[in-house]
Formats: C-alpha cells, structure tokens, sequence
C-alpha cells in the first residue's frame, strides 16, 4: 500500500530537491518501506524522497509494536527494506533478534550522542532519527466543565476523580505506550509502578491502538486526560487545541525514534539510499512542516519551533539496552495484560 496525500504542500519538500545523499546518487528500483511515525510525516518523507530519487517507494504505516510484530513474522522471508520512525525500544529488541542489519552510516560523527548511543546499543542495527520525552496533556475546557484538579505528576493520575477521564494507548502495541510502562518501572520499582498502573487503570476509558491517539482524543473533547509524548501534545496545539502539556513532577521517560534496515532486505542499497537521506539535516528539517515536533538527530538540523527541549526537562536515565531487551520487553507486557488489562475498572 503505498500511502499518497493529493494536499500535501510542495513547499514543504522544495528544499530537499538538492540534498546529496551519501552512498550513492540516484538509483533506479523499488522499497518497501513501514513507517512508525505519523500519518503526515509518513507521506512527506516518502514524497521528498521519490522527489530525490528514482526510486519507486511502496509504504505501509503502523505503530511501533505493530511493526516489530510484522519485521519478526516476516523474518524467513522478508517482505520490507527499512523502518522508519517510533519508539526505539522494539528496534532494539528486533536488532538483539537479529532480525535488522549493521549498517554504519558515514553521517554518524554529526548526531547528537543519545542517536549514536542508540546505534552502538544495537551495535549498529539501528540509530536514532528524532527524540521524544512522555507527558500528560490534558484539556483546558473539559478539566474547568468537571471540576477537576489539574494533574501534576505520575501519581496523581490515580486520584478516582478522574474515573473515565484518561485514554492511554495499550503498550502491546504502542511503542508509546511501552516507554511509559517502562518509565514508571524506573521510577517506582516494577511492583509499585504496577500498583500504580492498576490504580490509573481505574480510571481509563479506552485503550488506544495509536500513541498519539489519547492526546488527539483530547484535542477535540472526547477525553480530558491523555498520555503520550509531550511533542504529539505540541503539534495539537499549534492546530488550535487548548491543551496544557505536563512533565510529571517524579521525572518522565523519553524515547529515542529510531529507524532499522531489514535483515535480507530486497533492495539493501535502496535502503541504505533512505537512510542517508533520513539522517541528513535538510530532510530531518521538514519535521515541522508535518507537524512533528521531536528533536531531530542530526546537530545541524533545524529543531521545530516550539519542540520541548529535553536539557530543560526532569529526565530519568532511562535504560534502552534493558527496556529494549527482548526478554524484559516480554516479561512487562505480560505482567500488564494479567495484571493491568484485566482488572476491575
């Protein structure tokens, strides 16, 4: 399925016309891409690269855990190339699988350290793309009309008064969803943080397929609470969303975005042609025109107005080579769906 948008604004891409890839010029052929990121930048990353390139892009766009599910079903006989975009966590756990391969990309030296320290975890299965720190958003109007109290930190999304108030995405899924069961392992200790998980759950009203999803439900009223990347936040308010993004008090989790070429890909130099351009800082620029507002890996791309800065943010030190391990991955995501999933609201 190749994904197509007849609206999108060809000036958003007019600058990429004269980006030089490293590796090769251009090369004729196909890829097959799947895409973690959202809808929009999707479209626009594969617009501007068969701008670029006489390459010919088939892609498909699926959350995070979707994605790894399908890279691990198709091991024996891969159908996709590359990808592309969310949570670094399950390509991590696909690289420790070995089912991505080492490719160390001569624009290494110009990303910042957290997207090398992601290839060097993986020993160079992956890199990071664009980075992302978890939040609470929640709607302005909706929390005035029920009188609730406005959420500060991790803990207070237990309170009952928020009964039917929250939407989260289901991290079986969700690689947004994932970092943040993992974030509260490493602030809370596995079995309080899945105390806690317990008590939110009580208070949840859906589990999303989508990460970004619970914030956009928020954006249009059909839920108060959201939990998701404080950069899907940013981009519904500069739509006009009266939003207010929080970094929870205890500190917060991040993601690394990262992107992963297959194990026997088809097309392996046309891959290695996407991930040159995908790491260059005048592609990694038109994030903003997507409406993505991470910050991007490479130090001389132009960060999106309005993007949080993960230096002015309470951060914890958060262990992608343990929370991207296979076995951890496993381990969480059952004790959620026996414990979590499953009890009483």
């Amino acid at each position: 399925m190749t994904i197509r948008n007849s609206l999108f604004a060809t000036v958003a891409i007019s600058g990429l016309m004269a980006v030089a890839t490293a590796g090769s010029a251009h090369a004729a052929g196909r890829l097959n891409v799947i895409c973690s990121a959202d809808n929009e930048w999707c479209e626009m990353m594969e617009t501007a690269f068969e701008l670029e390139h006489d390459i010919d892009v088939s892609m498909v766009r699926k959350s995070s855990g979707e994605a790894y599910a399908q890279v691990r079903a198709e091991a024996a006989n891969p159908k996709l190339d590359i990808w592309w975009g969310g949570t670094g966590d399950p390509h991590l756990q696909a690289a420790a699988e070995g089912l991505t391969e080492v490719y160390e990309s001569p624009q290494l030296g110009d990303l910042n350290d957290w997207a090398v320290r992601q290839a060097k975890n993986a020993d160079y299965r992956t890199v990071g793309v664009y980075a992302g720190a978890l939040g609470i958003g929640y709607n302005n109007d909706l929390l005035v009309k029920k009188g609730l109290p406005a959420p500060k930190c991790w803990e207070d999304l237990k309170n009952p008064a928020y009964k039917g108030e929250i939407q989260v995405a289901n991290p079986n899924s969700s690689g947004t969803s994932y970092t943040a069961l993992a974030t509260l392992v490493q602030l809370f200790g596995e079995e309080k943080a899945f105390d806690l998980l317990k008590e939110i759950h009580k208070n949840v009203n859906q589990y999303t397929k989508s990460g970004s999803a619970p914030i956009k439900a928020a954006a249009v009223g059909e839920t108060t609470i959201g939990i998701t990347f404080m950069h899907d936040m940013v981009a519904q308010i500069k739509q006009g969303a009266n939003l207010t993004v929080v970094s929870p008090c205890e500190g917060t989790g991040y993601e690394v975005g990262s992107m992963s070429i297959i194990k026997g890909a088809r097309n392996l130099e046309n891959a290695k042609i996407w991930a040159e351009f995908a790491l260059s800082p005048k592609t990694q620029s038109i994030a903003e025109d997507a409406h993505s507002y991470q910050v991007p890996s490479n130090k001389e791309s132009k960060i999106p107005d309005g993007a949080p800065r993960l230096t002015e943010l309470k951060l914890i030190d958060y262990d992608f080579a343990k929370y991207g391990d296979a076995e951890t991955r496993r381990h969480l995501l059952s004790r959620w769906d026996e414990e979590v999933k499953t009890a009483p609201q």
